[in-house]
């Protein structure tokens, strides 16, 4: 993660709180135990008092 935090503040400025989203870990797709996002399938992120964010899977 050092890696990351560091490559990422030459090009921006890291505030303390800021959060960096890397996605799922390795593997998680590949265990069988998650599906995969279908056409339509709606993803949701909101955090309080920044605002929120909705995204609808379409076919490619």
């Amino acid at each position: 993660m050092a890696h990351l935090v560091h490559h990422l503040s030459r090009y921006l400025v890291l505030e303390p709180g800021d959060i960096i989203n890397t996605g799922t870990p390795q593997g998680v797709a590949l265990s069988g135990r998650f599906p995969y996002l279908g056409p339509d399938d709606v993803m949701e992120v909101e955090i309080s008092g920044l605002g929120g964010q909705r995204s609808v899977c379409r076919p490619a």
